[in-house]
């Protein structure tokens, strides 16, 4: 095949040939469909069946969008017959957005056929009766991912893009996606990024700060203050440990930290220490114990009563379990505020995530941690699988088909810059918080032997979410609301997990919904709220100095490494470097 034929498609002749041949190749993908559906019917549950009458009315819908298909691949071949083209939902889909697929008729067809069959492939995992709704869900999410991993974009000889590239770069673009993806193999994981491009402390985790504190399992960061004057209750932030810190630094025009520091807040941020053996009976209580430490640090290191808090992902789940605990003891005053990231202290909503929960997959990952840890490539390949076509199958076809050169990217270098946990934390997180949902129950986790029970939580809170999160479901952070019993302010932010969080008022991207009333449930909110154009960030501001608007002078303690606490090192820290 020349360039010049794939670019002005085949005569009459060949699309005749190419009809049998994608014919015959329909009917092995239809085949093979109803094969895997048959087995996973069987595999999924005694109790689960297929339902015929629902099969019969897709075969039906199938073979008339097939007939129509086919008529306009044929139509395209008869000069007499005119334009016949009509829109097609093929040509909506980001896969297929390259008018190569659309310009050629046979890489048109490949793609229409490939969308009948996945419509297909879907709809016959929605016709299984007999299985409860996670098992349902399950199945439709093994199932989307099959069939995102079954694109003729993935495949060098049915995407034209790649054939192009084949004959422009005479296989060479192929050479460079096999050394790429040797590379990956090495590494044990996909790579996103050209990583040589970064460097922490350089180009990436920029703000000026030192770690004043340490422990076995976190750094405390303290960053310098850019003003004269600082609010005098100081910023507590506690990031997952599912990634590094710094998604919250990651460049100077995007930092969540330097913004802060901007407005005036003296800020601390959590570096936690990627697992190793030495952290092998890491649970829970450490974690909470951690949080505390560092509560307590910040208060006795700037002579004050208490700190606001952020606590983003996990974290916050934690710091729920945390301010439940100094509630129970008497000391919640310790914590002025707490503001939380897309965390979720209910599970019973928790997303796909929630898909991989059960005995048998909780079990698999026990099975994969050695020396007492996880390594955090499994953790990713999981996130990254929740995204597939955009986090897997695009980088497949650029990086590996296409031998395109890596992108320069900060945040997805911080999505590849992966974290060990602790084998016991994890093991209890997976359990005791999404397959049990105990932390949502009264009484349902122990901590020093002190019941954890959310409904005494008092401290004022600021509970974001994002509305297109695939990690934390919107209508699961809401539950915070319903849990707590202090003031709440609930926001709904634009787009999902990371950029829902990290939008710098300057970017003026993205926008949040607001409502001053208070709504009884998620939904209420959904239809009472206000939308508000661009970031966030100045109403949370806002929110802060509502509740404490004192300021004091940026000297003394407030200047990292000058008060009790001498700098160990200069930020981001050597627990941001270990691997």
């Amino acid at each position: 095949m020349m360039k010049q034929d794939v670019i002005d498609g085949p005569d009459l002749a060949e699309m005749q040939h190419w009809t049998r041949l994608i014919g015959r190749a329909q009917q092995m993908i239809l085949e093979r469909s109803a094969d895997l559906a048959e087995r996973a019917f069987k595999i999924r549950s005694l109790e689960a069946h297929p339902n015929l009458e629902k099969i019969a009315e897709i075969q039906t819908q199938m073979a008339g969008k097939g007939m129509a298909m086919w008529e306009q691949f044929l139509a395209r071949a008869n000069p007499l017959a005119g334009n016949m083209e009509t829109a097609s939902p093929a040509d909506l889909d980001r896969r297929f957005a390259d008018p190569r697929w659309r310009d050629n008729p046979v890489f048109d067809l490949i793609r229409q056929i490939y969308l009948l069959a996945s419509e297909y492939m879907l709809q016959l995992a929605d016709s299984v009766d007999g299985l409860d709704v996670h098992e349902k869900e399950k199945l439709r999410f093994m199932t989307q991912r099959l069939v995102e991993a079954a694109s003729p974009a993935n495949f060098p000889f049915t995407n034209p893009l790649v054939v192009e590239k084949t004959i422009e770069t005479r296989g060479e673009n192929l050479l460079t996606g096999l050394q790429h993806l040797l590379t990956d193999l090495d590494r044990g994981q996909l790579t996103h990024t050209d990583g040589s491009k970064f460097e922490l402390g350089r180009n990436i985790a920029t703000t000026p700060g030192k770690v004043v504190h340490e422990t076995p399992l976190y750094q405390l960061i303290q960053y310098g203050p850019t003003t004269q004057t600082v609010l005098e209750t100081p910023l507590v932030i506690f990031p997952p440990w599912i990634n590094r810190f710094y998604i919250l630094d990651l460049n100077p025009q995007k930092s969540f930290v330097r913004w802060a520091v901007e407005q005036g807040l003296t800020v601390f941020m959590v570096s936690w220490k990627s697992a190793d053996a030495s952290l092998a009976d890491i649970d829970l209580a450490d974690y909470v114990d951690a949080q505390i430490d560092a509560i307590d640090a910040v208060r006795d290191l700037l002579e004050v009563p208490s700190v606001h808090t952020i606590g983003y992902c996990v974290a916050g789940t934690v710091l729920s379990a945390t301010l439940a605990l100094l509630a129970a003891r008497g000391e919640a005053d310790k914590v002025a505020s707490a503001t939380f990231f897309t965390a979720q202290v209910d599970f019973t909503q928790a997303g796909d995530l929630g898909l991989f929960v059960d005995d048998e997959q909780i079990a698999l990952v026990d099975s994969l941690a050695t020396e007492g840890f996880l390594d955090g490539r499994y953790l990713a390949a999981t996130f990254n699988l929740l995204r597939g076509q955009d986090l897997i199958w695009n980088y497949v076809v650029n990086n590996y088909l296409l031998g395109n050169a890596y992108p320069e990217f900060d945040l997805l270098y911080w999505n590849g810059d992966t974290t060990n946990l602790p084998a016991r934390w994890h093991h209890s997180y997976l359990a005791d918080f999404y397959r049990d949902n105990r932390l949502a129950q009264p009484g349902g986790l122990m901590i020093h032997d002190v019941p954890i029970d959310l409904r005494l939580v008092k401290t004022p809170a600021y509970i974001q979410a994002g509305i297109e999160d695939h990690i934390a479901p919107a209508c699961s952070v809401w539950k915070i609301m319903d849990y707590f019993a202090g003031e709440r302010r609930f926001v709904l932010a634009g787009s999902g997990h990371i950029a829902g969080v990290v939008n710098p008022p300057a970017a003026r991207k993205y926008q949040y919904w607001t409502s001053e009333a208070p709504q009884a449930s998620f939904e209420a909110f959904r239809k009472a709220a206000q939308e508000n154009k661009g970031s966030w960030w100045p109403d949370w501001m806002q929110w802060l100095r509502d509740h404490n608007a004192a300021e004091v002078d940026a000297t003394g303690a407030r200047i990292p490494g000058t008060g009790k606490f001498t700098a160990i090192e200069e930020a981001p820290g050597r627990y941001v470097r270990m691997r």
